[in-house]
């Protein structure tokens, strides 16, 4: 706290862009972390939000419902795979891998193995900040790392990419068999462990892995839900049907915190055969939230009737236009693009604060980190928008 440069002041925000205190006007090539997936004042989120601010901005989610909250449940559970047919409310991404985890191990407790309790992750893994979900975090390369004594144990791995790291997490899987509950992985992308790709074929090796151990299958879609990879989310993709996944952050189209995760029948049905009327018990203050809800409805009607998904590829091939002269640049050890991510990965690690300011410099807002300097760019960013992120981020590197 004592090196940081002091936060960036934002006044107001306004298309793609935030508008500083002093009145300058910025690319936010961060979409907010992936959350502002229209961008920002979108007016069909704004009026949605406004009207249900007037007619009942919340209630309590415990023994009550409501019709914002019964209509978006039933639009998720039409966009999703069809097993996936079980969904709770959360109030943040996080909170939504504590709830997949609990539903994990209450399914096992169901089945009378109540020792089925810990949980495969992976190299480079990111989960979320509260203690259950870090201690799903790469133990060693997250910003949790500091944390490991105090979290709860559980097994880390590399990605099944060859055979030889396929072996390693069947032989992970068999020997500890008895005390695994759940295998959890972000598909496609790895988000806040370095934007870090891996293929279909890769998720179809855990998924067949955890078919023959009879391990539940946990997809983290926080950050590639709702269009980031090119399809609607990841598990689209790939033609895979987890057991649990969870979503979350453009969620809402970026203007509040919710999340949700989803079950199939096999996990639900553990709890709904519990004669002893257990439920899943887990009650955030604001789960549902009405206002929450509304967004997220006026969000997916922009999907229906603005917004054409073929957009994220084209947004793929431009930042792979844009980033193209960072190949080859000292420091830099990679370039990469998927949907609308894109990456330059650069050794040794970078500058950030420097590279921050000289990037504010040039009208955009980007933050890197570590040895990660990428832009998740709201969907519908302008294309000249689009190339002033990619030029400046092309600039800083090849003048550092």
């Amino acid at each position: 706290m004592k090196t940081a440069e002091p936060p960036l002041a934002i006044a107001a925000t306004s298309g793609c862009e935030l508008i500083t205190a002093d009145g300058r006007r910025l690319v936010d090539g961060m979409a907010s972390w992936w959350a502002a997936c229209h961008g920002y004042n979108h007016p069909q989120v704004v009026a949605a939000v406004r009207e249900q601010a007037a007619r009942m901005p919340h209630v309590m989610f415990g023994g009550i419902t409501h019709e914002p909250a019964e209509r978006l449940c039933q639009r998720l559970l039409a966009l999703v795979d069809p097993t996936l047919r079980h969904l709770f409310f959360a109030d943040s991404g996080s909170v939504a891998i504590e709830v997949a985890m609990k539903m994990a191990v209450g399914y096992w407790q169901r089945h009378g193995r109540p020792q089925r309790t810990q949980f495969v992750t992976f190299d480079h893994a990111y989960h979320g900040d509260t203690t259950g979900a870090m201690s799903l975090c790469d133990p060693h390369r997250s910003m949790h790392a500091a944390y490991g004594k105090a979290l709860s144990p559980q097994f880390h791995t590399s990605l099944p990419v060859d055979a030889a790291s396929d072996a390693r997490l069947d032989e992970l899987l068999e020997r500890h068999r008895d005390t695994i509950a759940a295998v959890c992985v972000e598909p496609l992308i790895q988000g806040a462990g370095g934007m870090r790709f891996h293929d279909e074929s890769t998720v179809h090796r855990i998924a067949a892995a955890c078919h023959r151990h009879g391990v539940l299958l946990i997809f983290d879609e926080i950050a590639t839900g709702f269009g980031r990879t090119g399809t609607m989310f990841a598990h689209q993709q790939l033609e895979i049907s987890p057991d649990i996944t969870c979503f979350g952050k453009a969620l809402t189209a970026g203007t509040m915190t919710m999340a949700v995760t989803l079950a199939n029948d096999r996990v639900f049905d553990a709890f709904w055969s519990d004669d002893t009327a257990q439920a899943l018990m887990h009650g955030p203050t604001f789960m549902a939230n009405p206002l929450a809800c509304a967004a997220a409805l006026a969000s997916l009607d922009i999907f229906e009737t603005e917004f054409d998904l073929d957009r994220v590829m084209q947004t793929e091939h431009r930042l792979w236009d844009g980033l193209a002269n960072c190949i080859g640049q000292p420091g830099v050890v990679d370039v990469r693009c998927r949907g609308a991510v894109g990456v330059v990965q650069m050794d040794p690690k970078v500058d950030v604060t420097n590279m921050r300011s000289r990037l504010v410099d040039a009208g955009v807002w980007l933050r890197p980190f570590g040895d990660c300097l990428y832009t998740t760019p709201c969907l519908n960013t302008p294309w000249p928008q689009l190339d002033q992120i990619t030029e400046a981020m092309a600039d800083v590197v090849s003048s550092r």
